[in-house]
């Protein structure tokens, strides 16, 4: 008789005769055989008090069992680790089951694993949905494969995203090494501006202690002079006194007369000390203010460069918005007029832009606003957004500002407030297209209201741009 093949045996001898699986927590009842702590626990469920071993039926007045370290330990150790998790593969390279021996044919869905056949016909995947192996792999590569789709167009997005980044950044980093250059040159341009002027001053204080010097030395020089004929005067009148009285008195008279002393007439000064002060105050003054205004002329470009001849568009005039003759006027309607709704024409923002467009070069304009006027006032790059909703912001390649009732706003995004001294009636736009530059200013009083930072206009042309945001505003732009 042929011996029995000892790994076998010991299969069996770690094998749980409820579940036929390797012993999960083991534990040995009072007969000494072994089970699972759970087969066991099913096995007595509802039992009233008295319960039974499953392999020898040997009954027990209580359900009591102890757990089995040694057997657990040894089934960790030597056929979870030895057989459990490598599974075997016959020649050929077919792995087989660890359990049966069995090659791995078929794939149980709900605990999502191979299985062999006689897997499939124990009690654990009896109820549960098993199919082929090799057709459960198809299915599940095909899912892989087109998420494997989605990963690599998620990829390319990326990638795309990570070249206009790139591109983007090296725009701007070549516009800011651009910027660097401007100020570098406007900052060496006010260095020589100012030593030039401390020259200047230097200079002009100079001349004037020389002048101070001079005037000094002409009063003393012409008062010693005065001194020393005094002095003379005064010797010849003592030795008068001294001689006896027939000689004294002899052209007594003459002598009265040449002692009387005249009144002294002390040197009129250019100006009294308290005006020759002011005098130099308002002069230094009056330089330092010439100074400022040769300082903010260096460092702010000129917001007048030459003012364009703009007229208004009636072609892209929103269909309420009536454009005068000249193009200088815009206002509102009473009603809508009939026009064609070619592409051009805004709506339903009541907008209108310039007929006049820039793709170079420095410009300006005035705009009339008036004091109670709500009005946008800007550029806008073409193409510009005309139909729907508009949301005015450099990113919808506008660059204006408004007004609406009693605070003025910059259109940035989010939009910055505008805190000015008063309410501008008229608006001057600058526009400085190869510096990318759009700035803001009162015309009235010369004073800045805004400017945005620096664009980058790629060549397309920029248009004067207008909204009217009430049916009592108008917009006039000056000749």
């Amino acid at each position: 008789m042929a011996a029995a093949d000892p790994a076998v045996v010991f299969e069996d001898t770690a094998s749980c005769p409820i579940c036929l699986d390797y012993f999960n927590e083991p534990v040995t009842l009072d007969c000494g055989h072994n089970f699972c702590r759970a087969c066991i626990r099913r096995w007595w469920e509802g039992a009233a008090a008295a319960v039974s071993c499953p392999f020898c039926l040997e009954v027990f007045p209580q359900g009591n069992f102890r757990a089995n370290r040694q057997l657990e330990a040894l089934v960790n150790l030597i056929v979870k680790r030895l057989k459990g998790e490598n599974e075997q593969a016959k020649p050929g390279g077919e792995r087989v089951c660890e359990k049966h021996q069995e090659p791995l044919k078929l794939y149980c869905e709900e605990d999502q694993t191979p299985i062999c056949i006689v897997c499939d016909r124990a009690r654990d995947h009896r109820a549960h949905s098993v199919v082929p192996i090799d057709e459960a792999a198809q299915e599940y590569k095909e899912q892989i494969w087109r998420q494997l789709d989605d990963l690599e167009k998620g990829r390319e997005e990326i990638l795309t995203h990570i070249a206009c980044e790139e591109e983007q950044s090296r725009e701007l980093l070549r516009h800011v090494e651009i910027e660097k250059e401007k100020v570098e040159d406007r900052f060496e341009r006010l260095h020589r501006f100012l030593r030039e002027q401390e020259r200047l001053l230097l200079a002009w204080l100079d001349k004037l202690g020389q002048e101070v010097t001079a005037r000094k030395d002409e009063t003393v020089l012409r008062l010693t002079e005065e001194v020393s004929c005094l002095n003379t005067l005064i010797r010849e009148m003592e030795e008068k006194c001294e001689q006896p009285a027939c000689e004294f008195m002899q052209d007594v008279r003459s002598t009265l007369s040449r002692c009387e002393m005249k009144p002294f007439q002390a040197p009129a000064p250019a100006a009294p000390e308290p005006k020759w002060r002011l005098w130099l105050f308002s002069q230094s003054l009056a330089f330092l203010q010439d100074t400022r205004r040769k300082l903010k002329a260096s460092l702010v470009p000129e917001p007048n460069p030459g003012r364009a001849d703009v007229t208004l568009d009636p072609d892209t005039a929103n269909p309420w918005l009536v454009v005068s003759a000249d193009g200088k006027d815009v206002s509102w309607g009473v009603a809508p007029q009939d026009l064609p709704d070619h592409p051009g024409r805004f709506d339903p923002a009541p907008c209108v832009l310039a007929s006049e467009g820039f793709a170079c070069g420095r410009h300006s304009w005035e705009v009339e606003v008036g004091e109670e006027a709500v009005w946008v006032v800007g550029v806008a790059q073409e193409p510009v957004k005309r139909k729907g909703v508009n949301q005015f912001s450099p990113e919808q390649r506008i660059w204006a500002v408004r007004k609406y009732w009693e605070q003025h706003w910059a259109l940035t995004c989010p939009e910055t407030p505008l805190h000015l001294h008063g309410r501008p009636r008229r608006i001057r736009v600058y526009l400085d297209y190869e510096g990318g530059l759009v700035a803001f200013y009162d015309a009235g009083n010369q004073a800045p209201i805004f400017t945005f930072p620096p664009a980058t206009f790629a060549g397309e042309t920029v248009r004067p741009f207008f909204e009217l945001l009430s049916s009592a505003s108008q917009i006039r732009l000056c000749p």
